[in-house]
């Protein structure tokens, strides 16, 4: 299962050392929907390995500003901390693998 990713917890994640992926996402949003199980799927397959959580913008205002999201599903993936690869709108599982992959 997917963590949930808040204004108040992302800093000590990202400092966690593991790669973080995180999925922008709005109850509203159909595709933030389909994207959403195969988050979960990830965050099964890659537990203990890399963080993959969701960042709820309805619910969060200084994430999503901090990092210009502008349109949801946004997913972003970190390494070491930065930045490194973003995926804006849904895309396949293999394709977010892939992504996931190069952060190990």
């Amino acid at each position: 299962m997917a963590l949930e990713i808040t204004d108040s917890n992302y800093q000590e994640i990202l400092e966690e050392g593991k790669p973080v992926v995180i999925d922008f996402w709005a109850p509203w949003c159909v595709p933030c929907k389909m994207v959403a199980p195969i988050i979960d799927e990830l965050a099964e397959m890659y537990e203990g390995k890399v963080s993959i959580g969701k960042c709820n913008v309805d619910e969060n205002s200084e994430l999503p500003a901090e990092f210009g999201i502008r349109n949801i599903p946004t997913i972003l993936f970190f390494k070491e901390g930065k930045l490194v690869d973003k995926q804006v709108g849904s895309a396949a599982k293999s394709a977010f693998g892939d992504k996931i992959e190069n952060l190990l």
